[in-house]
């Protein structure tokens, strides 16, 4: 369920609302969103096939069509400042993606996910996705193009939201993450079990910046004594990657939880490394 690439070429679909549902903090297979939205080979999945796996999932795909870029544009940045993703069907109705993030201006950068190929975050400028969005109907009379925006708006409660800005996109495009963004959805999980959600009403709490500070040599030194093979630089990098994600989805550790932020990310630190380089008998077990 992390960011990767689609297997074959009719499964766009249902990875653009996986990928929309991910902004929303809700992690769905899209073999699990295929199986509902009645995905085929031959013909993939239209709108109304994605709005039934949607609703399945407690989530709302509205269709708002304009006939001009500049409304359309209006109409995705207000979605977007709502941190509302919005799937769009492009290359001339042929390929589905997911728009997290735009700036303003014709200028403007957007960050999508486009599954079609690593690496599945990427950039466009408002020409690339107004190009790529507009759908020309060769039997219409005026040849005015046609934008289909479709908001995903979820029924379930948020507990976070992704903030996906350009510089995260860059972050993520780099081809040393490709593996931090497969497994994208397993480090969300297992820190939103660690850290909670920054509220308004949220006080005395530690950033994972200040938690770093504090505790990352005394936990890389650890990991790194007791189990011998796995270098420092390897941990740090893994806590780094839970950093980018604590602070992409607004994550704070209360300082009443510190303790056993310590112990579980210790844990998760250690059965990483076991997992890679596996484990060599000791005390006599």
């Amino acid at each position: 369920m992390g960011l990767y690439p689609q297997p074959n070429k009719w499964t766009c679909g249902p990875f653009a609302l996986k990928h929309a549902l991910i902004m929303l903090g809700a992690f769905v297979d899209e073999v699990k969103i295929a199986r509902m939205a009645g995905t085929h080979w031959w013909s993939g999945t239209d709108e109304i096939k994605l709005a039934k796996a949607a609703r399945a999932f407690d989530a709302e795909m509205k269709l708002i069509r304009r006939r001009e870029a500049e409304p359309a544009r209006k109409l995705l940045l207000g979605y977007l400042k709502k941190n509302r993703p919005c799937i769009v069907c492009v290359d001339q109705w042929n390929h589905w993606i997911t728009v997290v993030n735009g700036e303003r201006g014709n200028h403007g950068r957007y960050v999508i996910i486009d599954s079609k190929a690593a690496p599945v975050v990427n950039i466009l400028t408002w020409p690339q996705l107004r190009r790529r969005w507009g759908y020309i109907d060769k039997d219409s009379e005026d040849g005015r193009p046609i934008f289909d925006l479709h908001p995903i708006l979820p029924r379930f409660r948020v507990r976070t939201k992704a903030a996906f800005s350009v510089q995260r996109a860059k972050y993520l495009r780099r081809s040393e993450n490709e593996d931090f963004a497969f497994y994208w959805d397993e480090y969300v999980a297992d820190l939103l079990t660690i850290c909670k959600p920054r509220t308004a009403r949220s006080y005395d709490v530690i950033s994972m910046g200040e938690f770093l500070r504090r505790y990352e040599e005394m936990l890389v030194d650890l990991v790194a004594y007791w189990h011998g093979k796995v270098t420092k630089r390897e941990i740090r990098k893994l806590l780094d990657n839970m950093k980018f994600v604590i602070d992409t989805y607004g994550l704070i550790i209360p300082r009443d939880r510190e303790k056993r932020a310590i112990t579980s990310i210790a844990i998760l630190l250690s059965l990483w490394a076991a997992g890679k380089y596996g484990v060599e008998e000791f005390y006599g077990g």
